[in-house]
């Protein structure tokens, strides 16, 4: 193919009328231009450019499938062809279509194979292992296994030998498997080995000592992984556990467990460091990986091998939290290293997971311990066990408040502290009463939590305090006047303002008015005044605010002929539209408020059960609306059970079950609450990493409650 010829075509195309990333495809002739230019720069500028356009994060478009016969006849003119090659066969694997039929872009891909198999003979090894990668991604088995088989016995690079390897399993398990068996012994390249270790995994096969022994002897993989041009395998350790864990097993449990083990014990840094990674992995998918891993965890934590290997291991114990408790020793030895780095670390690991101990430490150096002090009052810190009370660490904090150089989250988290304190706290409040002006928000709660446990006069003392700061401070300080006095005044003047302005969080102050009750009934105007009119956008924000708008009015008023239709045009505007899945949530949980005054609202409310992550909020609600035997119990504990095995929601599912009652679980609903619980294999799998473990746990706590009160045995 002729590079002059590879852009044919190419200026008659109507590249205007199509998309990619970044909208109208206009620029795509220039960038393909810039490709076969000379300048070598500029081409490899223009392959990044197209790697954000035509496959941007691994989505394809339109445009995508129109450019492949320019990319495949460039590659065939021997220009960039092991970079196009890759692209072509990137964008052929992509399941992720935007804009496009299923299968637009791989089938447009798969019509220039006459133009790509060629390359498999190329001299170039690089080009080749492209090729492979490339043909094998477009999924036309019935064309593409032939030729690959065909190259198995002449080709002689092991690196290219193991494209192959792994591309006739992707399509051929069974053909893959075959060829693997003999790809495992000691005398084969390191990249062979690896490709026929995923090739018998690919193919259903046993895991056996083979295996084990073949991939240990690959170690550290990490280098050859990336080599490959599977993105999903370059951590090839990480991949082969969750290979091994998805299966379900014990023996696959037992096998990514024994494969862990060894690896965290080798002698080489490098691997250690590699199965550090991996054994994160495992233990937020398998509950019980952390039990079985943490004897051979426990001694890098040990400070002579911080250099090699503290840093992946901390962040593990760090996600783990109490489960790691018998590791607090060694992290208080590390808290206490001359290097303040990695004392901070390790403070704020041990904080995490051994609370009590982490207390002294972090009084002693609060102003150098970010971590630490994060772990123990900030983002990283639980959200339901308050940091243990300590007297040094109070006055550390006492004194660190009157620093000048308090920013950022510092002043949020010292206070959060006081504030969980409660009473304790009380010799701290001349610092927090000189520290409201400056940092109101946090502030203003901490004092009105530390005051109510005082006596009168000091009461009394903070609420002039608040009041001075309230009219003219933020919605936080009013709030906490209210709840030292009672009184509430102030807090009604700071929520008329912030519903009157056009710069006020509604929703905040719906919320806040709402808690109020009947209290806040001269605020019933302004809050009708906040809801948003038929010329409002629909976006997230105004749904949410229209939500938190006609909760608190319910809350006030009880008047269900403001609150229905607010909630109905909610539901309405959220249907089906994937964005607004969480305000029809939160206007389900609203609707559960009004009780049997919320009837007409149950077929929008039936209308959730499609989704799973909006079953378990809409079952609530129905239940506290329609009307008694409406409802067949039974088969919404089904839904609310299949939610929860989805991950979708899955704590108030459980609210859900208990709602619905002991008697609409049947035998089998008990059977897969005892999976939910006792099952190997996590359920919450996503969310804020250094969660997710911690959120699994309480979500098995929660399920065992529920099995407890249904008094049935599973």
């Amino acid at each position: 193919m002729d590079l002059v010829r590879a852009l044919d075509g190419l200026d008659a195309h109507p590249w205007a009328g199509t998309t990619h990333a970044y909208g109208s495809a206009e620029d795509v002739p220039d960038v393909l231009r810039a490709l076969t230019g000379d300048d070598g720069e500029a081409a490899d500028e223009a392959v990044s450019e197209l790697y954000g356009s035509v496959l941007h994060q691994g989505t394809v478009y339109a445009a995508s499938a129109d450019v492949a016969p320019f990319l495949a006849r460039i590659a065939a003119a021997g220009h960039k062809s092991a970079d196009l090659l890759r692209l072509l066969g990137d964008m052929a694997g992509s399941d992720d279509e935007y804009g496009v039929e299923p299968g637009t872009v791989r089938r447009a891909v798969a019509a220039q194979l006459p133009l790509m198999t060629p390359s498999l003979v190329e001299p170039d090894p690089a080009v080749r292992q492209a090729a492979v990668w490339a043909v094998a991604q477009t999924r036309v088995a019935g064309t593409v296994l032939p030729e690959l088989l065909g190259r198995w016995d002449t080709e002689r690079e092991p690196l290219v030998r193991a494209e192959l390897l792994g591309a006739v399993a992707g399509l051929d398990p069974v053909a893959g498997d075959a060829l693997a068996q003999a790809a495992l012994g000691p005398e084969q390249p390191a990249h062979l080995r690896l490709a026929a270790v995923f090739a018998r995994l690919d193919a259903g096969g046993a895991w056996d000592a083979t295996h084990h022994r073949a991939l240990l002897s690959t170690l550290p993989a990490s280098p050859l992984g990336r080599e490959r041009l599977d993105l999903d395998r370059a951590e090839p350790l990480c991949a082969v556990v969750e290979l091994l864990l998805g299966r379900g097993t014990e023996a696959d449990t037992a096998a990514a467990g024994d494969l862990l083990d060894a690896a965290l014990r080798d002698e080489r840094a490098e691997v250690r460091a590699e199965a550090v990674w991996a054994a994160d992995r495992a233990c937020q998918m398998s509950r019980s990986a952390p039990q079985r891993l943490l004897p051979a965890l426990l001694p890098l934590v040990a400070a002579g091998d911080a250099a090699a290997d503290a840093g992946g291991v901390l962040s593990l114990l760090g996600k783990l939290g109490p489960i790691a408790a018998q590791a607090a020793p060694a992290l208080a030895g590390l808290a206490d290293a001359d290097d303040d780095d990695l004392a901070d670390r390790a403070l704020g690991v041990l904080a995490l997971v051994a609370p009590d101990r982490a207390a002294p430490l972090l009084a002693r150096d609060l102003g150098k311990r970010p971590r630490g002090l994060d772990a123990a009052a900030g983002f990283r810190a639980p959200q339901d066990v308050p940091f243990p009370f300590h007297p040094e660490l109070l006055t550390a904090v006492r004194a660190r408040l009157l620093e000048d150089d308090l920013t950022g989250n510092e002043p949020f988290q010292l206070t959060r502290l006081l504030r969980q304190w409660g009473g304790r706290s009380a010799d701290a409040l001349p610092e927090l009463y000189e520290l409201l002006a400056r940092f109101p928000m946090p502030t203003a709660p901490a004092v009105a939590a530390i005051a109510a446990a005082c006596p009168p006069e000091e009461r009394r003392r903070a609420a002039r305090v608040l009041r001075a700061q309230a009219p003219d401070g933020p919605l936080p300080v009013a709030e906490a006047h209210r709840e030292l006095t009672g009184e509430t005044d102030v807090l009604l003047a700071r929520l008329a303002k912030e519903l009157s302005g056009a710069t006020g969080d509604a929703t905040r102050a719906a919320q806040v008015a709402g808690r109020l009750g009947a209290s806040a009934t001269e605020l019933v105007g302004a809050l009708r005044g906040a809801l948003s009119g038929a010329d409002a956008r629909d976006v997230s924000p105004v749904l949410d605010a229209d939500v938190a708008l006609a909760d608190a009015l319910w809350r006030i008023t009880g008047d269900a002929r403001t609150v229905v239709p607010v909630l109905d045009s909610v539901f309405a505007r959220a249907a089906g539209e994937r964005w607004f899945r969480w305000s029809a949530i939160r206007a389900a949980r609203a609707a559960a408020l009004l009780g049997p005054a919320g009837r007409p609202l149950v077929p929008r409310l039936e209308a959730l059960l499609k989704d799973p992550e909006q079953v378990p909020a809409a079952v609530l609600a129905l239940v506290a609306v329609a009307e008694e035997g409406a409802l067949d119990h039974r088969s919404l504990a089904g839904l609310v059970l299949a939610a929860a095995e989805q991950e979708a929601n899955a704590l108030e599912a459980c609210d859900a079950l208990e709602v619905l009652g002991a008697d609409a679980l049947t035998t089998d609903h008990l059977r897969r609450l005892h999976d939910l619980a006792e099952g190997d294999r996590r359920v919450i799998r996503s969310g804020v990493e250094n969660r997710i473990i911690v959120a699994d746990e309480l979500l098995r706590a929660r399920v065992r409650a529920v099995v407890a009160a249904s008094g049935q045995a599973p």
